[in-house]
């Protein structure tokens, strides 16, 4: 029984032809998700850019009611009002340095 077993060899072209296909396809999904993993980053950073690049600026301009008597008398009034919205460091990724310096030694003891 020891000596059918030694040459018995059926299951051994098998077991090698799965561990190659299965490396294979370990190495190819790896390289699946860091591909996968670049686009979304990209895409986020483009949606970031969209974001940033909304300009939020309003204005309104005043109002003034006159008395229609003819004598001209202001019966109410508002003033208008201007908010201007400038691009702010990191909008469209423009001059945006997010690294930060060496760290600090503490010498205090």
């Amino acid at each position: 029984m020891f000596k059918q077993l030694l040459r018995d060899e059926s299951g051994a072209i098998i077991s090698a032809e799965l561990v190659l296909v299965l490396t294979i396809l370990v190495i190819g999904v790896i390289v699946g998700l860091n591909e996968v993993a670049v686009a979304v980053n990209t895409e986020l950073n483009d949606v970031s850019n969209a974001i940033g690049a909304v300009d939020q600026s309003f204005f309104f301009s005043g109002l003034k009611g006159i008395d229609a008597g003819g004598v001209g008398k202001i019966k109410s009034a508002t003033s208008g009002s201007r908010f201007l919205d400038l691009h702010d460091d990191c909008d469209k990724n423009t001059s945006c340095d997010l690294v930060c310096g060496p760290p600090i030694v503490d010498t205090c003891g």
